[in-house]
């Protein structure tokens, strides 16, 4: 079988979790309404793409959307890749979606001994009371991203050398 191209790790890490979740049972992907929150060429575009390609209905909100929450509060899958600290509160998600939080944000946190915290562009502790399945930061999309890296250099290196191909 060929050998894919490289897709980018982060956007590739989301599907990934998407399809492992739920004990290794995975999210339905196609015919879902997945809502993308940020156009970045390194992850919002990108994922868009992948989870067209998977047959979802994908939408792309970002910071001039009108009625942004109108339109997460629609979505079964969200992915926020937008770079702003607790963005998404949990009156834009519907009950029970699935949520990959790609940000990583640092806020002011004097209590702790570095005086900041890490988190993402969705407000975990509200969120987790609404959606179905919720990535952490620090912690969720970071590691899969790292391991999406090297499925692709095994995989440069397999076409490389032609190792693995029939």
């Amino acid at each position: 079988t060929a050998i894919p191209f490289h897709i980018p790790c982060t956007p590739q890490g989301c599907i990934e979790l998407l399809d492992r979740i739920n004990d290794g049972k995975g999210v339905e992907i196609e015919g879902m309404n997945a809502v993308v929150i940020g156009r970045s060429n390194l992850v919002g575009l990108p994922v868009a793409m992948l989870l067209l390609h998977r047959n979802a209905t994908v939408t792309i909100v970002h910071s001039r959307t009108k009625n942004i929450e109108n339109v997460v509060k629609q979505a079964d899958i969200v992915v926020a890749a937008v770079g702003r600290a607790n963005m998404v509160p949990a009156s834009w998600l519907k009950p029970g979606c699935t949520v990959i939080d790609v940000g990583i944000n640092s806020v002011d946190a004097p209590d702790t001994k570095r005086g900041y915290r890490l988190v993402g562009d969705v407000n975990y502790a509200e969120a987790k009371e609404v959606c179905g399945w919720i990535t952490p930061v620090p912690g969720g999309v970071g590691p899969l991203t790292i391991a999406m890296l090297l499925r692709n250099t095994l995989n440069s290196w397999k076409r490389a050398t032609g190792e693995g191909s029939e």
